[in-house]
């Protein structure tokens, strides 16, 4: 148990409310100008604060870890992805890792389905058309679409964010298929009328909409190669709001610029910072810069979490989001 306020580094910006709670009851140091912090600086973060609140952006790699000083002992997480914290290095030095998860679930259902209605129905190539000054007017052939209903949707990832999905595409009409590395529970099938695809390329073949719930894994990582992309239809849609490293982007690139998948809606992408210029002309193409949880109410309740793991653990307990 910690006598006095102990000394919290937040490495990105967070809303006020979260930020002025911090304040309040830790000793909290901010990162004013909200820029990635360089692997020197971590390492002087790491050497002089006790508690560590990092996000994903952030490479928590063995080097910087290995500078912490004895003092460090907890890095609570803003977010639930950990893949970029090494996780062996910080169990070695005795440092607690927490996260935030089950929070995400909505808010990225709901950016998936506004991907699903926006590429079929190519609104964003209409827009840019106007914005361009390139629209001539109304003619019957013009701008023509798809409609989403009746479709079949493939989901990759059939947790938290993958159920929210289904539950939103079940209204529209679209039928619900999944890939995940076990089957559901029958009623939760029986919810969704979702049908259960063992083998990922039997899954995809069939599909008109793919999307990317899955997180990042060794057994995922590369998972969505290019012989998967292959077998997809020629008038079906991909889209991923997981992580750049699950599909294969040479691949997709290629497949997207030959019209052999219609279209792609990415939350992420190459590294995230690196834009690929092939992505950039393509106009089947719908890039955003990992908006999937981007709500102030999502951020508000990742804020209120991380306090509680800090909290719970100055207080001499177990964090309830504790990783290792």
């Amino acid at each position: 148990m910690y006598k006095k306020k102990p000394k919290v580094f937040i490495t990105r910006r967070l809303p006020k409310k979260i930020e002025t709670r911090m304040m309040e009851l830790f000793d909290t140091t901010l990162n004013e100008k909200d820029v990635l912090l360089t692997e020197g600086e971590l390492i002087a973060v790491f050497k002089n604060y006790e508690i560590i609140v990092p996000s994903i952006a952030d490479n928590i790699s063995k080097k910087i870890i290995e500078s912490s000083s004895e003092k460090t002992k907890l890095i609570a997480n803003f977010g639930a992805g950990i893949d970029h914290i090494d996780l062996k290095t910080a169990k070695n030095r005795d440092i607690i890792v927490t996260n935030t998860p089950g929070l995400l679930a909505e808010d990225t259902a709901d950016l998936v389905l506004t991907l699903m209605l926006a590429l079929p129905r190519r609104i964003y190539e209409g827009s840019k058309i106007v914005v361009q000054g390139k629209w001539n007017g109304w003619s019957p052939t013009h701008m023509l679409g798809s409609r989403i209903h009746g479709k079949r949707l493939g989901i990759i990832g059939m947790g938290r964010i993958g159920q929210a999905i289904a539950k939103r595409a079940k209204v529209f009409g679209i039928s619900i298929h999944y890939h995940n590395r076990n089957q559901l529970p029958s009623q939760i099938e029986e919810a969704y009328e979702a049908t259960y695809w063992k083998n990922l390329g039997e899954m995809v073949k069939r599909m008109d909409i793919v999307s990317i719930n899955c997180p990042l894994t060794e057994k995922t990582k590369g998972m969505i190669s290019e012989n998967i992309l292959e077998l997809m239809m020629p008038n079906s849609y991909i889209i991923n709001s997981s992580r750049s490293e699950i599909i294969d982007e040479t691949a997709l690139v290629r497949m997207l610029q030959e019209k052999k998948i219609a279209g792609a809606g990415l939350d992420v992408f190459g590294a995230e910072k690196k834009l690929k210029t092939e992505l950039l002309d393509l106009p089947n193409t719908i890039l955003i810069p990992h908006m999937g949880s981007a709500t102030v109410e999502g951020r508000i309740e990742m804020g209120e979490k991380v306090i509680v793991n800090i909290k719970t653990f100055i207080d001499g307990h177990n964090p309830p989001n504790r990783i290792i």
